[in-house]
């Protein structure tokens, strides 16, 4: 979701990592929800985007609960 709003924005990854000074690999990561972040990343990312708290709320327990789903055999 948070690419999403990135692209919505018209951010690329390049862009958007220079503001928040992390490396593009890092935010493509964060953005695949292959790495954990911490919050104050992800109130940097929140800020840049102008993400609405309770849309990131949805993104956060939305990628919590994907975790939390049992594997598909």
């Amino acid at each position: 979701m948070i690419k999403e709003c990135r692209v919505n924005k018209g951010y690329t990854q390049e862009e958007l990592a220079e503001i928040l000074n992390m490396s593009t690999r890092q935010l493509q990561r964060i953005e695949k929800n292959e790495e954990r972040t911490t919050v104050k990343t992800l109130k940097k990312i929140r800020k840049a985007l102008e993400i609405p708290d309770n849309i990131m709320v949805q993104i956060f327990y939305s990628e919590e609960e994907k975790e939390k789903a049992p594997v598909a055999l």
